[in-house]
């Protein structure tokens, strides 16, 4: 599941517990990456705060899109999968997911759509590549500088956790098997899906 020892229900105590029976109740099954975490409960602590305060000021649809444009940069299938799937059953269906995961410019969406993942790509691979008409052309579209900001942010703040998962080789949950295999298998951008369990 991971290179390092992670620690499920049987074995947590204190904080550990709490992060594990938190996500428990609120996803339905301890996640990978929270048995990841429970290693150091202050650091998950820190980037769900960290998460939240960016998220909660964003449309949701955007923080997804931005995320999912990060990861797929980053080649984080944990996290091109967990967002990909939020976007297909949320906002967007699985075969406009499967074509953003392919090329995000030529899946149908609107100017703005397309520049802030555009954005949100260039802060995750090489954020010295971001130039002042990257921002002028957001400007252009209607987003304020607070917008930018939290698109810029929420990029940058997926480079932590995507590459802390990748690093210590978390495995996506058993979960997203579920997925139609086309838009998984269009997800997956890294390392590849683990041989199909069921969630615990």
């Amino acid at each position: 599941m991971a290179f390092i020892e992670t620690i499920d229900e049987e074995r947590a105590t204190g904080r550990a517990a709490e992060i594990l029976a938190a996500d428990r109740e609120a996803m339905g099954f301890v996640p990978n990456f929270t048995q990841l975490f429970a290693q150091r409960p202050e650091v998950y602590a820190a980037w769900q705060q960290l998460k939240a305060a960016v998220s909660e000021s964003m449309d949701t649809r955007r923080y997804e899109l931005v995320t999912l444009a990060a990861a797929s940069r980053l080649q984080s299938t944990y996290c091109s999968l967990a967002h990909g799937k939020i976007l297909a059953e949320r906002f967007l269906g699985a075969e406009t997911v499967q074509m953003l995961a392919a090329d995000h410019r030529t899946a149908g969406l609107d100017e703005v759509d397309v520049a802030v993942m555009d954005l949100a790509e260039k802060v995750a691979g090489d954020p010295t590549s971001v130039t002042q008409q990257d921002v002028d052309r957001l400007r252009e579209l209607g987003l304020t500088d607070r917008d930018i900001f939290d698109v810029v942010v929420a990029a940058a703040a997926r480079c932590f956790f995507s590459k802390t998962l990748d690093a210590l080789g978390a495995e996506p949950d058993a979960v997203y098997a579920g997925l139609e295999p086309a838009l998984r298998d269009a997800l997956t951008v890294g390392r590849p899906m683990p041989p199909a369990e069921r969630p615990v």
